[in-house]
């Protein structure tokens, strides 16, 4: 124990004093905007690693992994990525395409054991690997976490896809971004491979590629201590697992990022072996359709004239983005241990730095109106079916009122009273609204929750997700999805 500690001692020291230093000062109002922002924004630290054309140019860490033990961040300190750990399991996945053991093409459930996604209106045959890693299988919105200050303990990924895996579209129908795909995923990998996950990652990703700093889950035995997750008060976060850890279980510091997004480049830091080859590269960066700009865990886009390939990462306690500029051999990676926007608006202005001639910043879209609410004739009326859920069936009716200056949407759960449905509206075929009603299950009453309502309007039947969905807290709640299907019983008479 007393070596280990030196060790760690000895790491924080050559971090804090040894730090790459930005070229020719090229970042230095990066690094006094950085440390002006922490402060305002009670942010308790930002990494930041930065390559180009196969070298790293810039790292630098600022603030604190662990504000209680007086733990400062350093360029070596593992962060928890949240869904950055996408298309590091996507590279996972895609050895054992290569050696031949899994096909894209195939359905998921050729690789599954007693738990196999569901599909209920739909042949679940389609709902292939490819599909399930691009997010257009039709799988839902699901995210699941489990703190260890409480009583509640994860269940076999079996158990899990029994409840939850349900094609809610049918397969390549739309994008519908789903961490329970990536939970699948990571479930492909250890079925397949023989080993865990966790084990699979580190032997055939991590190592090979000299991430050092990198794992599943926190590993004590990388010698540096974890950045602490805080909330919005800035208080420590209990830790949290997930039922979908190939979504949103890695950690990682920004210097072993910084090289994994080299590879994704097809540069080979310190000649380090290629674990994919570079077909399989540029195969997980291709759309698949009907996904617009993401392919297999990698998101694809452009802004202005530069071309990016990206994932980014948010969570409780977590902020995360990972850029790669393919035509400029650029990789910037920005990591945080609190929610906040400071990680992507950091990014931004580094690679502003790097391309000031061909750099267009954008504001993100306006949120707000989602526009009068316009169905089809043949939407009102009448609906009645079911929510079904792990526990059973709970009956369900919808009434669609003819909208006047308002939407007139009622809903009614079971026996609970009729209730009007709440930021309504109707897009592409979906009705959306949300109520507050109780779906039974002992997943859903961990925390106070409302009823999210997606249906698909098909001529007589409506069909879709009834997804339970946390009020705000002081912790980040679930997101869970369930099958609803209802066929319409005559037309409305009020």
């Amino acid at each position: 124990m007393y070596r280990r500690n030196f060790i760690i001692a000895l790491l924080m020291i050559s971090a804090l004093f040894f730090q790459t230093a930005p070229v020719s000062g090229q970042f230095d109002s990066i690094s006094d905007k950085i440390a002006k922002e922490l402060k305002e924004q009670n942010v308790p630290s930002i990494s930041v690693a930065v390559a180009r054309d196969g070298k790293i140019i810039w790292e630098e860490a600022f603030g604190w992994a662990d504000i209680e033990k007086r733990i400062p961040a350093t360029v070596h300190t593992p962060y928890s990525l949240a869904s950055i750990s996408k298309p590091i399991t996507a590279t996972g996945l895609m050895i054992l395409v290569e050696e031949n053991l899994i096909d894209l093409d195939k359905p998921v459930n050729g690789y599954l054991g007693e738990g196999k996604v569901n599909g209920r209106a739909w042949e679940p045959d389609l709902a292939t690997i490819r599909r399930v890693m691009s997010h257009t299988a039709g799988l839902p919105l699901h995210y699941h976490f489990f703190y260890a200050d409480e009583q509640y303990t994860k269940p076999p990924m079996d158990e899990t896809i029994r409840r939850y895996g349900n094609l809610v579209t049918a397969p390549g129908e739309r994008y519908q971004y789903s961490n329970l795909g990536y939970g699948i995923i990571d479930h492909v990998i250890s079925r397949v491979s023989g080993r865990s996950y966790k084990d699979f990652m580190k032997e055939r990703v991590f190592e090979p590629l000299g991430m050092t700093r990198t794992s599943v889950d926190p590993d004590p035995d990388l010698g540096e201590e974890d950045a602490v997750r805080y909330n919005s008060a800035g208080e420590s976060i209990p830790f949290y697992d997930f039922d979908h850890p190939g979504a949103s279980a890695v950690y990682s510091s920004a210097h072993d990022l910084v090289r994994f997004g080299m590879f994704h480049l097809k540069d080979r830091p310190e000649g380090r072996e290629a674990i994919i080859s570079d077909e399989a590269i540029d195969e997980m960066k291709t759309p698949v359709p009907p996904a617009e700009g993401y392919g297999l865990g990698w998101s694809e886009y452009t802004r202005g004239s530069v071309r990016r390939i990206a994932h980014s990462g948010g969570m409780g306690g977590v902020s995360t983005t990972l850029i790669l500029l393919p035509d400029h051999d650029i990789v910037v990676t920005v990591l945080s241990n609190k929610s906040s926007r400071l990680p992507s608006t950091i990014a931004e202005d580094i690679i502003e730095a790097l391309l000031p001639d061909e750099y267009v910043r954008t504001e993100p879209p306006e949120r707000g109106n989602r526009g009068k609410f316009n169905p089809e004739e043949g939407l009102m009326g009448n609906w009645e079916g079911s929510i079904d859920t792990y526990n059973g069936e709970i009956p369900i009716k919808i009434r669609v009122a003819k909208p006047e200056k308002t939407s007139r949407v009622y809903v009614q759960l079971g026996d609970e009273k009729e209730l009007r449905l709440i930021s309504v509206s109707y897009r592409n075929g979906f009705l959306r609204g949300s109520f507050r009603g109780d779906l039974g299950t002992e997943d859903v009453q961990k925390y106070p929750n409302k009823l999210n309502v997606e249906l698909k309007f098909r001529g007589d039947v409506l069909n879709g997700s009834v997804t339970a969905v946390p009020l705000p807290g002081k912790r980040v709640g679930n997101a869970l999805s369930h099958w609803a299907e209802l066929v319409k019983t005559d037309k409305d008479r009020r």
